[in-house]
């Protein structure tokens, strides 16, 4: 994680894990821990890829056409164009899509 562009799983999230959330999220560090834990129980390698992204979004809103839209979605949550979401980018997103705002 981080600003590098590379992305290598880790095996457990870091204090600047936790204070770059605190400062660019409404998250507090337990709730952030919380979402830590569940991402990566359903994603293990610590990146989500889009396939598993557009499975999962389907199951939220099956009345819809996900498919097309969840791959739009995910372009935007995938902020380093590597081709999976980390836990990084994911609790970003997860604060952007909740408040409404990018900032």
């Amino acid at each position: 994680m981080g600003n590098s562009n590379k992305k290598s799983p880790t095996t457990k999230l870091t204090k600047q894990d936790i204070e770059y959330l605190k400062k660019h999220t409404n998250f507090q560090e337990e709730a952030i821990k919380e979402w830590y834990y569940g991402f990566r129980k359903d994603c293990p390698s610590g990146q989500l890829n889009r396939t598993k992204f557009i499975s999962m979004y389907s199951q939220v809103f099956p009345s819809g056409n996900a498919d097309v839209f969840s791959q739009h979605v995910f372009r935007t949550f995938d902020t380093d164009g590597s081709g999976t979401i980390d836990f990084r980018e994911f609790l970003l997103a997860l604060h952007v899509t909740s408040n409404g705002t990018p900032k």
